[in-house]
């Protein structure tokens, strides 16, 4: 055994179990069975142009010496990202830790008790600081949540403004300049049209449906957003602010002046910069438009015995549900951070917070006031912990990098400086005698920071907030400690069990890739840093590029899409921008396979598209005749198709390039959906069945994890005639030389979870990467090996063989009163989470073990789905007083006096014998959604609260 092979660590089986697998299968070798499900004339005919793989000992000394090419200066650049200072107790017992990193999304609510209060206490720190009612568990960054407040309030135009057609959005000057290149991408598409402008100047014209203000703006100042609003609400126009959360704790709540919606970043909130993210954006905004916020809601609900519990709630907005109608495509969420970020507010409390914004504040208007003295002007009248000061701006940053400081120079005029909580009284005496230097005098030294407040009267924050006991209780590391271990007792991630969810592709996150993110080489990078001070990020995410570039077949690559959402949306606008440039702005329509991604036709219609639903045959694959059908009806306006390959039903449609080239003869573009990429790497790629753009998943084949559900990083590889038109950013150059504007808030998105996968392909080498998808698509069939006779496989290729997923039906159940849920509840006794449930078809189950899980796992699962199946047998339609209907069953209910059940306890809790070595209790009952969506709750409310409810 060659403990250095990597491989050998990250793939399940053994190779004497794969060779019984095979045997199980009824296939002689890998090859054979490769043979009989991947269609020869897509197959890769050589291997993929990589290196040998990397041991993991060679892969940390390899990471370590590219952060050291990383130059860690003292930054003050402020646009919305601030150096942090990151609890230990937080990074050690949540970023670190994989009971919560590689968590699902929460969708099982009984077994995700302890992320679901982690999300709640988040929303009720956003609404606390906001003055908002409502707050969603989390969005991508501050700038796409910008763009979901102006497509938000778009959508709840008053009926005359609809009618009227009024399209036009006011945004302030100063708002920061990677969110008005975000705006400038959305609004677009959709028909807004945007007029940026000073606020002091706007008229309030009936022609606004609404407004965006930054508070404070990017250059520091504080305006009067109170006025502003009171002005908006006369003329119908709705507001949003992006507001600067730590800011907040000083500054008076949006929300007490009336705002419509609050949008920014926690980052600020602990979270490492990490050249740009991942980090948590919040959304808070009025109950009135709860079916309109775009994300996830954490919401209160009761179970099956009343007692309080959460889950997510209106569900039925989202884009899986929704599709083209959908309030936003956003599927990804930043709960990990968001769960760091809330886990600051708990352990710090409002006066740890108080405590931290005056220190911020302080150290400001200390800076200002000695910088004056200098004989420096100080423009800003009204600030938090940004100055803006009138210098040669050259000369001081000639003098300042010479130090290893970064300041913010928006012209040759003037320089910003943007304090944070790491400023000492040290560092401001290094900004005295930088300043000093560059104007040629003798510098001073300050002893101490002192007390001071510059922010208007009229904008001092008086309500207070935070005032719940979740926030004034867990305040030494002890008690935070073990808050959090409370929390993740209730949780069911990878280091419990399996995790089969189709589509989404839960493997291992190894150790080896994770730790970089804990380097503060890698963690102390500001994203608007000058480009030589970012070599070693600009060599990973260089060689990433090429790595996907190559993996895919295509010609270039951006990393800037921050979730797969995003790069379905970033591929799309692409494809738009090639047309256009071909003068073909005419073509609009968008062909999707009724079996498509949720994401999928939400995206389309947020890039401009009108979507076109193609037919699936009884075999569930694309149906031919009728997509050349639409794609002739549509060929004048044809923009592009969307695909997902292997097919969402888990299958490697033969017919993959006659479709592809289908679409290229009536002028259309193919966009294939990368979820289900981990079936392709090393095999075949999206430029080799005749795409022209994918996007990637990293969060599923590459290995990031989803903490939970998110992060995400949704990069896009495209075809040669696409490169020109990848995406840029307004402060460092990006994308190709038709760039189309921003994505995301950051050059390269969440550069920092990016590692992650550069990690992964260095570690698994060419060998490695084709191996893995190899033993997928042998465990996927496995399983439905196992299950043959048991369950019923909906759909299979030509010769009978499963991709890397497989689809159960379910749906015959229901003759004895079971429906697919039972079956995924039932399955949290057995120890496991459900499968991905009704997805793509109703009532059915979509398994995908991943090249991860061991015989003995997939087994352990086999055995608990076919012991499942014989208690389906015994159920009956009349009685549902069944250890299914009752699933799932809690410690409470086992060891309470009472047991009124016509079945043992034995059977309810420990249904096979290796359940009592592994047991996971599940912390609640099943949970009452309807109730929860009736009389709903999203914030960490009193117990009073709940029993009006």
């Amino acid at each position: 055994m060659n403990t250095n092979t990597f491989a050998l660590r990250h793939i399940g089986p053994r190779e004497n179990d794969q060779k019984l697998m095979l045997d199980a299968i009824g296939v002689d070798s890998m090859d054979q069975l490769i043979f009989e499900t991947v269609p020869d004339d897509i197959r890769l005919k050589t291997d993929l142009n990589l290196d040998a793989a990397m041991s993991e000992f060679e892969y940390s000394s390899h990471i370590n010496e590219l952060s050291k090419l990383n130059s860690i200066y003292k930054t003050y650049i402020g646009l919305g990202y601030h150096p942090t200072i990151l609890p230990a107790v937080i990074q050690r017992n949540i970023l670190e830790n994989p009971g919560w990193y590689t968590a699902y999304t929460p969708y099982q609510a009984e077994i995700a008790q302890g992320r679901l209060e982690a999300l709640l206490n988040f929303q009720t720190m956003v609404t606390d600081l906001t003055g908002m009612e409502l707050a969603n568990a989390s969005l991508l960054d501050e700038s796409t949540a910008a763009a979901e407040a102006m497509s938000l309030l778009f959508a709840v135009r008053e009926r005359a403004q609809k009618k009227a057609g009024i399209n036009k959005f006011f945004v302030s000057e100063n708002i920061l300049p990677q969110t008005l290149s975000l705006l400038q991408t959305r609004s677009a598409p959709i028909g807004v049209e945007l007029v940026i402008g000073n606020e002091n100047d706007f008229d309030f014209s009936s022609d606004f449906f609404g407004a965006l203000l930054q508070y404070p703006g990017k250059n520091g100042q504080v305006s009067d957003i109170k006025t502003f609003i009171e002005k908006a609400k006369l003329a119908q126009i709705k507001v949003a602010v992006a507001a600067d959360i730590l800011s907040l704790v000083k500054l008076e709540a949006p929300g007490e002046f009336g705002a419509d919606v609050v949008v920014g970043t926690t980052q600020r909130f602990g979270i490492p910069l990490g050249y740009g993210g991942p980090h948590a954006a919040y959304f808070a905004t009025k109950k009135a438009y709860k079916r309109d916020i775009p994300g996830r809601i954490i919401g209160v609900s009761k179970d099956k015995n009343g007692n309080r519990a959460l889950r997510m709630a209106l569900q039925t907005r989202e884009q899986h549900i929704k599709r083209d109608r959908a309030t936003s495509n956003i599927c990804t969420a930043q709960v990990l951070l968001a769960v760091m970020a809330g886990m600051y507010a708990v352990y710090h409390g409002p006066k740890g917070l108080t405590f931290i914004a005056n220190q911020v504040h302080n150290t400001a208007s200390t800076l200002a006031n000695a910088l004056v003295k200098l004989g420096l002007e100080q423009t800003n009248t009204s600030f938090f912990d940004t100055i803006q000061i009138k210098a040669n701006a050259s000369a001081v940053k000639t003098f300042a990098e010479k130090q290893r400081v970064n300041f913010y120079y928006p012209n040759e005029e003037t320089v910003t400086i943007s304090v944070n909580e790491t400023t000492r009284v040290s560092d401001i005496n290094e900004i005295i005698s930088i300043f000093a230097e560059a104007l040629g005098k003798e510098t001073f030294a300050i002893a101490n920071i002192s007390e001071a407040n510059n922010i208007s009267e009229t904008l001092q924050r008086k309500t207070e907030f935070l005032t719940l006991n979740v926030f004034n209780t867990h305040h030494s590391e002890t008690e935070l400690m073990r808050y959090i271990k409370n929390l993740e007792r209730k949780d069911l991630s990878l280091n419990h069990s399996m995790i089969s969810l189709g589509s989404c592709t839960m493997k291992l996150n190894a150790a080896a890739e994770m730790l970089p993110l804990s380097n503060t080489n890698w963690g102390n990078v500001h994203p608007f840093v000058p480009v030589e001070q970012a070599k070693g990020y600009l060599t990973v995410l260089k060689t990433l590029e090429d790595q996907l570039t190559e993996i895919t077949g295509f010609a270039g690559t951006s990393l800037q899409p921050n979730s797969g959402a995003q790069g379905e949306y970033a591929g799309l606008m692409v494809i738009k921008a090639y047309h256009e440039s071909r003068g073909d702005n005419h073509r609009n329509i968008c062909l999707i396979p009724s079996s498509a991604h949720g994401t999928n036709p939400a995206s389309a219609v947020m890039a401009g598209m009108k979507v076109v639903v193609t037919k699936a045959n009884e075999e569930g694959n694309i149906d031919v005749d009728d997509l050349r059908e639409k794609a002739e009806l549509h060929k004048d306006n044809l923009a592009a198709l969307m695909v997902t390959y292997p097919s969402t039903h888990g299958v490697y449609e033969s017919a993959i390039k006659q479709i592809t080239q289908l679409v290229h003869d009536n002028g259309g573009q193919v966009y294939m959906d990368g979820a289900n990429m981990n079936a392709q790497v090393g095999l075949t790629n999206p430029g080799n069945i005749g795409a022209d753009v994918c996007h990637l998943n990293l969060h599923k084949t590459f290995a990031i994890p989803h903490g939970g559900g998110g992060p995400g990083v949704g990069p896009i590889c495209v075809a040669k005639q696409l490169v020109p038109f990848l995406p840029g950013n307004p402060i460092i150059k990006t994308g190709g030389d038709q760039a189309i504007t921003a994505i995301s808030a950051a050059p390269f998105g969440s550069a920092l979870a990016c590692l992650i996968s550069y990690g992964y392909i260095k570690m698994l080498g060419v060998k490695g990467l084709k191996k893995s998808t190899e033993v997928a698509i042998l465990n996927a069939n496995y399983i439905k090996q196992r299950l043959q006779g048991t369950f019923e496989t909906l759909y299979s290729g030509e010769r009978g063989r499963a991709a890397h997923e497989m689809i159960i039906d379910c749906r015959p159940f229901k003759a004895n009163g079971i429906e697919v849920v039972d079956i995924a509840k039932r399955l949290m006794d057995y120890g496991f989470h459900a499968p991905t449930v009704s997805f793509p078809v109703a009532g059915t189950m979509m398994i995908e073990p991943t090249e991860s899980e061991s015989k003995a796992e997939m087994d352990r699962f086999c055995d608990a789905m076919i012991s499942i199946r014989k208690e389906i047998a015994e159920a009956n339609k009349d009685d549902d007083n069944n250890p299914l209907k009752n699933a799932p069953h809690t410690m409470a209910m086992i060891t309470s006096d009472e047991w009124l059940l016509p079945y043992s306890r034995e059977k309810a809790a420990f249904p096979l014998d290796y359940v009592h070595d592994t047991k996971f209790w599940p912390s609640v009952r099943r949970v009452d959604d309807a109730y929860g969506d009736r009389n709903l709750i999203c914030t960490c409310a009193p117990i009073e609260a709940y029993m009006e409810a």
